[in-house]
């Protein structure tokens, strides 16, 4: 399982919900959460064969910027 970071421009739970309906139709994510507190407003996604590009496109088509910062390697649990 691979855990990516990205920078985004999500700031509050009308986004987060819109984002929502995006990431939780792609189907190489397992679990996804952004902390709206942190100064990147972090988008941390886990799953198995994930395209970082991909979901960069994702995210975009729901109208918000990702900018990858960290990929994780095997065996992350936590976001």
């Amino acid at each position: 399982m691979k855990i990516i970071k990205f920078k985004t421009n999500i700031e509050s739970e009308e986004a987060l919900t819109k984002v929502a309906s995006y990431l939780d139709k792609e189907e190489s994510i397992s679990r996804w959460h952004v902390d709206t507190e942190s100064k990147d407003k972090l988008l941390s996604v886990s799953g198995t064969d994930l395209d970082p590009h991909r979901i960069e496109n994702v995210v975009q088509q729901a109208g918000y910027k990702a900018e990858i910062i960290r990929v994780v390697g095997i065996g992350g649990k936590d976001l």
